[in-house]
């Protein structure tokens, strides 16, 4: 059975997703249109798609998750944090490995597929990116002062479906940083554009 000390997960979240603004402030704010839509083939996501994807969840869960902690009677944080079997295995199934990389491939939902709704793409993505970001660390912390355990949160592909906040942040957190892992893949590729055309 896994069992996290609750100060040591939530630290690690926040660690995670500091990281994933930094990647954005530092490598992605100041790339041209071109290099935001530049992609290997058809087939991968652009920086602007991933984004886009990882936006769209967002306006979902970080709702949600401010939502249920603001009206929680749950507000005794325990010192521990056991997840369930379904929440562990909803966030290692989004985990990247100890080398980076993806273990598993999955197929978007159709609503947060920017390839196949392109309404999803508004072209404010990487400034929409921090924000969430920033308001995720907000989360995090508004998330130490209540049970990680019985506050419930509903996924984005069934209402009727709950995972505990524990279980939640984390599948959301490693989703976001899978993801950021596809950026930086697509900025280290050897034919990505190396400076926005002119013009």
């Amino acid at each position: 059975m896994t069992i996290f000390k609750t100060t040591e997960l939530l630290n690690n979240l926040v660690e995670i997703t500091e990281e994933n603004i930094v990647v954005a402030q530092k490598k992605l704010i100041h790339l041209g249109k071109n290099q935001l839509s530049w992609s290997p083939n058809t087939d991968s996501w652009n920086i602007t798609e991933v984004l886009a994807h990882l936006n769209k969840y967002a306006s979902f869960y970080h709702h949600t998750f401010d939502e249920k902690i603001s009206k929680t009677r749950f507000t005794e944080s325990k010192d521990t944090f056991t997840p369930s079997p379904l929440g562990r295995s909803a966030w290692k199934s989004m985990k990247l490995g100890n080398a980076k990389n993806v273990k598993r491939k999955f197929k978007s939902p159709k609503g947060t597929n920017p390839q196949v709704d392109r309404d999803l793409i508004t072209h404010r993505e990487v400034d929409d990116f921090i924000t969430n970001q920033n308001q995720l660390l907000a989360i995090i912390d508004a998330a130490r002062g209540v049970s990680l355990r019985k506050v419930k949160i509903p996924i984005s592909i069934s209402r009727i479906v709950r995972l505990r906040l524990g279980d939640a942040l984390m599948f959301v957190i490693y989703h976001n940083q899978r993801h950021v892992q596809q950026v930086l893949n697509v900025l280290n590729h050897p034919k990505f554009p190396k400076k926005e055309n002119e013009g």
